[in-house]
């Protein structure tokens, strides 16, 4: 079962910021552990050696590769040292992202534009470059990460706007794309997740809030999950897994949902 043996995948964002087990690391060793041959990227190349380190220590296949994947010759680079190395691209897992808080008029140009290029034009730069491999072998499997603050617009009761405007794109991406390409093989998905325990979020709460009020505000952002607890990089990866493997064929185009019951215990 989601045996994903002699598949090759390309996993962004695939380090994780502290220790711990971000989205995308999770992801990436879960596809290994699978039977997949991994080609991961990140911006930060001492945690892409990381994850890359567990790869091969678990005995999975796997080249990392220094990215910015808001660039576009950086992210065909990539694309191209892919094919080099393993001749195809089966998987695609656009994971790179990341939140500022603020309204649009305390936020300014340059982070609002940071933001959709951080968050969107990630998945954009990665299906563009992508996309005619998996055309030419008429096969292939993508899915894009998004979050629930783009159908809720607020994280932890804070306002990000650009963040949630970039989430909520990601959804009309994803079913545009799929549609585009469901006649040529290709599959193309969306995984939405809720609140997450990650090291990213702990960096980035820690830096915002201090450590007390960031302590606070995890014991909080648990309570309020109907589930009672806050997911964990596992939860995604697991979601990522099986939309990207041969058992959920007939899928595409649609969003499922990783969120331990959050959204539909808000007000609609």
């Amino acid at each position: 079962m989601l045996n994903l043996k002699d598949k090759v995948a390309v996993v962004t964002g695939a380090g994780s910021i502290g220790a711990g087990w971000g989205n995308g690391k999770a992801t990436a060793v879960l596809l290994a552990r699978q039977g997949a041959r991994l080609f991961i990227t990140d911006i930060n190349p001492n945690a892409l050696e990381e994850t890359r380190a567990i790869i091969l220590k678990e005995g999975g296949v796997c080249v990392a590769h220094v990215c910015d994947m808001t660039a576009s010759e950086s992210v065909g680079a990539a694309v191209e040292a892919c094919l080099s190395h393993f001749g195809r691209i089966d998987i695609l897992v656009n994971n790179v992202g990341g939140s500022v808080p603020g309204d649009p008029v305390s936020m300014s140009v340059e982070t609002w534009d940071a933001q959709l290029d951080h968050n969107l034009k990630t998945a954009f730069l990665g299906c563009k470059h992508v996309l005619p491999v998996m055309e030419r072998q008429v096969s292939g499997a993508i899915v894009n990460i998004s979050s629930v603050a783009g159908f809720a617009h607020q994280v932890d009761g804070r306002v990000h706007v650009a963040y949630s405007t970039a989430k909520s794109g990601l959804l009309g991406f994803t079913r545009s794309t799929a549609m585009a390409y469901v006649k040529k093989g290709i599959r193309c998905n969306l995984v939405v997740v809720g609140t997450m325990h990650t090291p990213l979020v702990e960096e980035r709460l820690m830096k915002q809030l201090g450590a007390e009020a960031a302590a606070h505000l995890v014991a909080q952002r648990n309570a309020a999950v109907p589930i009672g607890r806050m997911g964990e990089a596992w939860d995604t990866a697991n979601a990522v897994l099986f939309l990207v493997a041969d058992e959920s064929r007939y899928i595409t185009a649609t969003h499922l949902v990783v969120d331990g019951g959050l959204t539909a215990a808000r007000p609609s």
